[in-house]
């Protein structure tokens, strides 16, 4: 699967502000974006989008914070790029889908500690999660995701009583172990290895999903 920016997930979070105008391309361009967008990654994810500082974030990334400013234009163009995922949320949901339905909890399950397992996931996602708790534009566009697609694929594997409040209470477990994993680091669900969670997991969702 392709990689997938907060941009393509989330599409009300964008920048107010015009990508800044280039004057030709700088000796080691990409590598200094990258640096950039690998400090900030980390930034966010440890203090939230509030607290979070672009001279802070160019001091981690080794760059004088013009260079920021060159690269992202704004703070918040910088966050959405910084959010890129090694996976699309909307695409784990959906590779789960086909099969027995009474399965589909363990497959959901086996498919997101795949994805949350790839290299950059874990702080992409606590500076996501932590954005959305504290960012409005952030935490509007997340509940309209949660609403509009990750509900509405949990209802479509759901028993037939109650399929939306049913899909309502596993993306509560789903999202409550993330926050609990990746944001307040909470002992054990934050140590016990990902490969151990999936049976767990999926057993909770099947229970929630099927009855």
């Amino acid at each position: 699967m392709v990689n997938s920016t907060l941009a393509d997930i989330l599409p009300k979070v964008k920048s107010s502000s015009p990508e800044p105008r280039r004057r030709g391309r700088r000796t080691g361009e990409s590598g200094t974006r990258d640096a950039i967008l690998a400090a900030a990654r980390e930034r966010f994810g440890a203090v939230g989008y509030g607290a979070a500082r672009v001279r802070d974030i160019a001091a981690d990334a080794g760059v004088d914070p013009a260079l920021v400013h060159y690269f992202f234009g704004t703070k918040d163009a910088l966050f959405t790029a910084a959010l890129e995922l090694p996976y699309n949320p909307a695409e784990v949901l959906a590779s789960a889908l086909p099969g027995d339905p009474e399965g589909f909890g363990e497959r959901l399950a086996t498919a997101l500690v795949e994805a949350w397992s790839r290299p950059g996931a874990s702080s992409a996602l606590a500076a996501l999660l932590r954005a959305a708790a504290a960012h409005e534009p952030t935490g509007t566009a997340t509940r309209e995701f949660v609403e509009t697609v990750m509900i509405p694929t949990l209802a479509g594997a759901a028993a037939p009583d109650e399929p939306d409040l049913r899909a309502a209470q596993a993306a509560s477990q789903i999202i409550g172990f993330m926050f609990t994993r990746f944001v307040f680091e909470v002992a054990p669900a934050s140590t016990v290895p990902l490969e151990e969670v999936a049976p767990r997991l999926g057993a909770l969702l099947r229970h929630t999903l099927r009855g």
